[in-house]
């Protein structure tokens, strides 16, 4: 199934929704398997490994983290070439001072915020979508 690539439709249709739980950012020099498993997200960057990883397992790991995070996903599937989503939802959170880190999957767009901003966040999300239809 081809993902949506027309910017109004993708705003409009958008949904932002959010996960459950709360999620940390680390980075290791190395992969770590033990982590992977439980990793909803992970990237290799050439200073090491990056996983996102729910806070109980950070912990249980005994992971120190500086960011906690909230994860919503936006519903609509986007195109992977699809042009300005990011930029848009982005922009709204930027002049609603929330900052936001961005994985974009094969289907969705997953944001993570501030948990102190979550609900900021999804109103602001919202508007974006409603303001488009």
């Amino acid at each position: 199934m081809a993902g949506e690539k027309d910017l109004d439709k993708m705003l409009s249709s958008m949904e932002p929704y959010l996960n459950e739980g709360s999620y940390i950012f680390c980075s290791f020099p190395e992969a770590k398997p033990a982590l992977q498993k439980h990793a909803i997200g992970s990237f290799i960057e050439k200073e090491g490994v990056t996983y996102i990883l729910p806070q109980a397992i950070a912990e249980q790991h005994k992971i120190a983290y500086e960011f906690l995070a909230s994860w919503i996903s936006l519903e609509i599937h986007s195109a992977l070439d699809a042009v300005g989503l990011t930029a848009a939802f982005s922009q709204a959170l930027g002049e609603a001072n929330i900052s936001c880190n961005v994985v974009a999957g094969y289907y969705h767009d997953h944001i993570f915020v501030g948990e102190k901003d979550t609900m900021k966040a999804l109103e602001v999300l919202k508007k974006l979508s409603e303001d488009a239809a």
